[in-house]
């Protein structure tokens, strides 16, 4: 009988080998310098979900986060959000993620862009989180729910390390009307590790848990045209030596061929929002 966990199929998932010095083989490969990165070097991989630093730049905008903050980015992949949040606003940012080759590589990009005074990576489930009540003034996360079956955990756990007065910021793959999902997509090879809820499952969950919505913004449009552009570049130019295959192996292509189908047909809808954990007096 299986004994794996939802949990241990995810961490298989995105497990690849060598990770680290596949990434830096190939950033020389590219003519960039790993001894000598700039961000720009990074963005080919370093924002892993739909639209990528674009995508942050307009959350953290929503956010206007300052020096004084400390910030939890949950399901932090190779740590490009974190980065970039520490670099432009100046705040301290924990990357938390389930696995720990991803951590390694974040924390060791982090070292090599001369950011880890600001930015720290620790390896954990976001359904059980290793840090104490009220630590947090934001909690972040991009592209992470879909693959945790527990939505009233996670969601509990998040208010739970929010400071009263926090805010919660995603940016998450939902459920859309068009039926059932085209596999495989770059979060899952197979639906045993694809937890998807519809819009209004996910706002009456985020209003369970105690938060209030202050920005809900569906955004599936814009990355049904941010895809369908990737898929264009692709097919034309053939796959980089520097992107986001590194990271799901020889599936990529059909993980993009399907991200796009399951957009356009509506199986699929993007969300970005801003939740806050009310003061209570």
């Amino acid at each position: 009988m299986p004994t794996d966990t939802p949990a241990d199929k995810v961490h298989d998932h995105y497990a690849q080998r060598d990770l680290d010095s596949t990434i830096l083989n190939a950033l020389a490969a590219a003519g960039k310098d790993p001894e000598r990165l700039t961000f720009e070097d990074l963005a080919p991989i370093d924002q892993f979900h739909i639209r990528g630093r674009n995508a942050t730049i307009d959350l953290a905008r929503d956010l206007g986060p300052d020096k004084n903050m400390q910030i939890l980015d949950v399901g932090c992949g190779l740590g490009g959000a974190a980065r970039y949040l520490a670099n432009t606003f100046g705040c301290c940012v924990t990357g938390l993620d389930l696995s720990g080759d991803y951590c390694r590589v974040a924390a060791d990009l982090t070292r090599r862009l001369a950011l880890d005074h600001l930015v720290s990576f620790q390896q954990g489930n976001a359904i059980s989180m290793p840090f104490p009540d009220s630590s947090f003034d934001i909690v972040w996360t991009q592209h992470t729910a879909m693959n945790i079956p527990d939505k009233s955990r996670l969601y509990g756990e998040i208010r739970r390390v929010l400071k009263p007065g926090g805010r919660l910021a995603l940016y998450d793959i939902l459920a859309g009307p068009g039926g059932e999902i085209h596999f495989p997509v770059p979060w899952a090879r197979e639906p045993a590790t694809s937890f998807l809820l519809a819009p209004q499952q996910l706002l009456d969950l985020l209003t369970e848990s105690g938060f209030e919505v202050q920005v809900w913004r569906d955004v599936t449009e814009s990355g049904c045209s941010w895809f369908s552009h990737l898929k264009e570049k692709i097919r034309s130019e053939g796959l980089p030596s520097f992107g986001l295959q590194l990271l799901l192996g020889p599936d990529f292509r059909s993980m993009a061929h399907n991200q796009v189908l399951n957009l356009e047909e509506g199986r699929i809808a993007l969300i970005e929002a801003v939740v806050k954990r009310p003061v209570i007096c």
